[in-house]
């Protein structure tokens, strides 16, 4: 991975709120992520794929939903950046308030996404 894709993907307010959440979990599915960030699926999903093209995410499929996830094999400097960046920012809104929107989200996926 080269810095300036990092920093490219990182200078997005989305891809980073989106980071940010899957920092902190195994995996979301795009309907977690479209609650937490109350925007539209299309405008999630499109910097979902900018991240996965970046190599920052990995998806799957699993019937009808797509759960993403940091991408395990990022080299150790990418994910020591993404570590501070997301200690650094959880304090501060929006991503506060992602949090507390993911944490309270009715029906979040346990088996299967319902949303």
């Amino acid at each position: 991975m080269q810095p300036e894709s990092l920093f490219r993907a990182l200078s997005d307010t989305t891809r980073l709120r989106c980071l940010a959440l899957l920092v902190g979990h195994a995996e979301l599915c795009v309907c977690e992520l479209t609650h937490a960030l109350a925007l539209p699926q299309p405008k999630i999903s499109h910097h979902l794929g900018t991240l996965r093209k970046a190599g920052l995410v990995c998806d799957r499929k699993e019937g009808l939903w797509i759960y993403y996830r940091i991408n395990p094999d990022l080299p150790q400097w990418v994910t020591s950046i993404l570590s501070t960046t997301v200690a650094g920012v959880q304090d501060f809104d929006p991503y506060i308030s992602d949090a507390t929107a993911l944490s309270k989200m009715p029906n979040r996926p346990g088996v299967v996404c319902s949303a």
